[in-house]
């Protein structure tokens, strides 16, 4: 065979491969532009009721994965990751999709830098595949009620024990070494450095 048959043959045969490759590439072109989106879990207007509530809401689907949360649910610390960061929550959403039951409870969240906050939830189904989480940030009246409790129970100390800030003075003053060692013999109860 000559040189000229060879180059003819090995030219039929790169435009069969040519024609080929630019077929599968435009069928698949065709295809990826037919492919549907999936199907949204999330009902149609619930991403702007989230938005508007005051409380912050996360949606979480059958797997227990986040869907949607509104911001505040992600300041507050209530997701990681696309899951919900508190296990009380997770056992609440759990019970609620088993039985259907509205459940609330309140929950203190330990962050990984901060302090503890307390928040109020309120787990209901929203759908059959969905539940809603509302959570309000209760970390205020917490920290107030403690304070309000601290402040009952220092009064009411004082009130029946009058005499025991004064009885105490010569303990605290001995540790700043301000009065003379005879004075700082403390009363029963209130024992000093210097005495001890």
């Amino acid at each position: 065979m000559d040189t000229s048959g060879v180059i003819a043959i090995a030219g039929a045969v790169g435009c069969v491969v040519g024609a080929i490759i630019t077929y599968v590439w435009r069928y698949s072109e065709r295809q990826q532009q037919t492919v549907d989106e999936p199907l949204s879990v999330v009902p149609p207007g619930a991403e702007l009721v989230l938005s508007v509530l005051s409380s912050s809401a996360v949606l979480i689907d059958s797997a227990d994965t986040v869907v949607q949360a509104s911001a505040p649910a992600f300041v507050m610390g209530l997701i990681t990751d696309d899951r919900l960061e508190s296990a009380e929550l997770m056992s609440l959403v759990r019970q609620v999709r088993r039985d259907g039951q509205v459940r609330e409870a309140d929950v203190s969240l330990q962050p990984k830098r901060g302090s503890t906050a307390f928040i109020h939830a309120r787990v209901a189904p929203l759908t059959s595949r969905l539940i809603l989480v509302l959570a309000d940030d209760r970390t205020r009246e917490h920290r107030v009620e403690s304070i309000r409790r601290d402040f009952v129970a220092n009064v009411s100390h004082g009130s029946r024990h009058p005499s025991a800030p004064s009885r105490c003075w010569p303990k605290r003053s001995a540790r700043r070494r301000t009065i003379p060692r005879q004075w700082s013999a403390s009363p029963a109860g209130c024992t000093s450095r210097a005495n001890v």
